[in-house]
């Protein structure tokens, strides 16, 4: 574990993004919207450009809290390959989030339950079971020294690289997903949606724990190889498949695609990264006093529905309000039930208590503090976050002041009111665009 001295400490970004993505073939930019035409075209050219006859492919793509047209892009692939490769199977890189039931996944690749054979006949579709050991395998450990110089002195702990074993298993592993400002990583996608999309436990929390240390308001939206990218990269580099990606920068709202960028996971992330930099960051002159970030249905829960709060803490002024508004979430973790336990706090109040939660994952510590915020904490002061943050959901408020946070009956929430209170921004489909000041 890092002292406090080395967590202010910004990060160190080397200048390799931009030098990867020329290396990418790629389609579209920041003031396009390309057609279903387009997109099938440039994906059968890639595709079929590559040498994949006869070996067998694991395409890793999305679960259902990304916004992607995974269908279009799945059919396109799937005709694209189907004769040519052994075997095809697509891996849904949950993370830890909940598994999507055959209902659920039949509607993520656009057909009828029970009909995949029909639609896309010699394609397997399964979840990634992060929750079982035999579903990972090993690829070797990373060792403390290495973890050390990769996150720039934050960390110095050794961590077992396991992955699902699909991706080992098939010849080619190639990544199907969007890219988008992320509170981790800097910019989500690429190798990313190896670790910790179809990872194992170690590589997910210690990932995300390093985020948390140097803080999402630090590193979200953050171009470059970040520390978190650093790492994740490294655990990608010992993956025994060949990698590919086809990355995707999204139209915030939307299906519609801005871009594609195919090539290594490096290369295309480095390419969509550079779009989604102009696409999904909104900018402010000045900051505010309230957010109302209305949440879509596709967060289930708070350990999903936050990345409004994530996209949206660089704009509110000190002592300012972010609201959750999220009726649908009844719920703060569906698989994470430790953070009711351990509440929502800033990050000094796990750094500067150490000894008494390091044995918590910290995936959940990694998730309290990028929702609670910048703050600070000391045994004198206690905690003073910068900003509050209130839940306008489901969840009852004896549940929700129990984990730290405020409380608003949703019942109670005008929209309207809000859009006409100078003091408040108001943003709907919260949760993928990131606001910054100027």
């Amino acid at each position: 574990m890092a002292t406090t001295d080395s967590l202010t400490t910004p990060a160190t970004l080397p200048h390799t993004a931009g030098e990867q993505a020329a290396q990418a073939q790629s389609l579209g930019g920041p003031d396009r919207v390309l057609s279903e035409a387009e997109v099938v075209e440039f994906v059968q050219t890639c595709i079929s450009g590559h040498d994949l006859d006869g070996r067998s492919v694991c395409l890793v793509v999305p679960d259902g809290t990304r916004t992607c047209p995974l269908p279009l892009l799945l059919k396109a692939i799937h005709g694209s390959l189907v004769g040519r490769v052994t075997r095809l199977t697509v891996l849904v890189a949950l993370g830890t989030h909940a598994a999507m039931d055959d209902a659920a996944l039949a509607r993520h690749v656009g057909c009828p339950e029970g009909g995949l054979d029909a639609a896309y006949p010699g394609m397997a579709v399964v979840n990634h079971e992060w929750w079982d050991p035999d579903a990972l395998v090993s690829l070797g450990t990373i060792p403390a020294s290495r973890i050390e110089e990769l996150s720039e002195g934050r960390l110095n702990e050794a961590v077992d690289v396991r992955l699902n074993r699909h991706v080992v298993e098939h010849d080619v592993a190639l990544v199907v997903g969007p890219v988008f400002p992320h509170e981790v990583v800097g910019f989500s996608g690429g190798n990313k949606y190896f670790f910790p999309g179809v990872a194992g436990q170690e590589v997910i929390d210690l990932s995300h724990w390093l985020g948390a240390l140097i803080t999402s308001a630090e590193i979200i939206g953050t171009r470059g190889i970040t520390p978190v990218r650093a790492l994740i990269n490294e655990a990608a580099s010992m993956i025994p498949s060949e990698r590919l990606a086809l990355c995707l920068v999204v139209r915030s709202g939307s299906s519609d695609l801005h871009a594609l960028a195919f090539g290594t996971p490096e290369a295309a992330w480095a390419a969509a990264a550079d779009v989604s930099a102009q696409t999904h960051v909104r900018y402010l002159d000045a900051p505010v006093r309230r957010v109302l970030s209305i949440m879509p249905e596709k967060y289930e829960d708070i350990w999903t529905a936050a990345k409004g709060f994530y996209k949206l803490e660089p704009v509110v002024a000190d002592g300012g309000e972010v609201i959750l508004y999220a009726p649908h979430v009844t719920q703060i973790a569906a698989m994470h039930p430790e953070i009711n336990e351990v509440g929502y706090h800033v990050r000094d109040y796990f750094v500067k208590q150490w000894d008494r939660f390091k044995d918590v994952h910290w995936g959940v510590l990694a998730h309290s503090t990028h929702l609670r915020g910048a703050g600070t904490w000391d045994e004198v002061e206690g905690e003073r976050p910068r900003v509050t943050v209130t839940l306008a959901t489901g969840i009852p408020g004896d549940v929700v002041r129990a984990a730290n946070l405020h409380y608003l009956d949703p019942r109670e929430v005008d929209v309207a009111a809000f859009e006409e209170d100078p003091d408040t921004l108001v943003v709907p489909q919260a949760g993928e665009v990131l606001f910054r000041l100027r």
